[in-house]
């Protein structure tokens, strides 16, 4: 089958629903992960031809673009900070801006720290925060956090697949005795999350591949309380972070605000709201002080 004519097949399927260039952008890269296939060759061998075999899983693919699931969980994988992930609808898709978080840490001079680094990551879901920092930070210590075992089955294999070592901590942030378990008697120097935020409210701006697929458990809040994870992380930080010590969040664009005033409340100092790429408050920092 020539890929040439199985190219026009998506197009007569999906240009309607996402564009001409969208559907060129899924279209090589179904084919670069299937048969390390890039998108000149096809300029280069317009009679380029695959057997019945290796087309079906690019049909297949098809079929659940058809059906609104995200590519990233089509191929199974994404790339975050220049690293492979495997992902599947038990965790989130990293997200650019969760990648401008993680550069936001590595600018905070933490080389200066000169015992070993000990960083905990909440609600680590693919473990693209924890896996991020634990690469370049090559002699840190790295704790990852999430409720769901899933979850943490899915960014144990990343962690392997990236060569890197990070302690993985099955536990619900929300109930967690910090006095009695023993994962959290650690003093850290950095605690970072990117909890969930979106409000019920919101769930009408969202796209239908991110609400039918991606996992409520990891986006969803209640509108009453909109800050509760970010609650019990800032007690949990306050408690457990050394002096200077720093936190950090992914937050709603919404509650920027009501973010400042929660970390100053919990005493944390020279707190920082930063916007992501699109202008969008989207990021914060606080440091703590004993």
């Amino acid at each position: 089958m020539r890929l040439k004519a199985i190219k026009q097949t998506f197009h007569e399927a999906l240009d309607a629903e996402y564009g001409k260039e969208e559907v060129n952008h899924f279209f090589f890269m179904i084919c670069e992960y299937y048969f390390n296939f890039k998108r000149i060759t096809l300029a280069m061998e317009p009679d380029y031809s695959i057997t019945e075999t290796e087309a079906k899983p690019v049909f297949d693919a098809l079929e659940s673009l058809k059906k609104h699931e995200p590519i990233q969980y089509v191929l199974k994988s994404t790339e975050f900070f220049g690293l492979e992930f495997q992902v599947n609808n038990a965790v989130l898709i990293p997200r650019p801006e969760t990648e401008e978080l993680v550069a936001w840490i590595i600018e905070s001079d933490l080389d200066k720290i000169k015992k070993p680094l000990r960083i905990l990551d909440i609600g680590t879901g693919s473990g693209c925060i924890a896996i991020s920092l634990a690469k370049h930070f090559e002699n840190a210590e790295v704790y990852a956090v999430d409720v769901s075992e899933e979850a943490i089955a899915v960014a144990t294999q990343n962690a392997e697949h990236n060569n890197v070592e990070v302690h993985f901590i099955h536990a619900d942030i929300l109930s967690v005795d910090t006095y009695k378990n023993a994962n959290f008697k650690l003093p850290f120097d950095v605690i970072v999350s990117n909890p969930p935020y979106v409000r019920e409210l919101e769930k009408l701006q969202m796209k239908s591949n991110v609400l039918n697929h991606e996992p409520h458990l990891a986006l969803f809040v209640e509108d009453h309380d909109p800050l509760k994870f970010y609650k019990a992380i800032t007690r949990l930080a306050k408690k457990h972070l050394v002096n200077d010590g720093l936190l950090f969040f992914e937050i709603n664009e919404f509650l920027g605000n009501e973010m400042i005033d929660l970390l100053q409340e919990h005493t944390f100092m020279h707190v920082e709201l930063r916007q992501d790429m699109f202008k969008r408050n989207r990021m914060i920092k606080g440091i703590n002080k004993l």
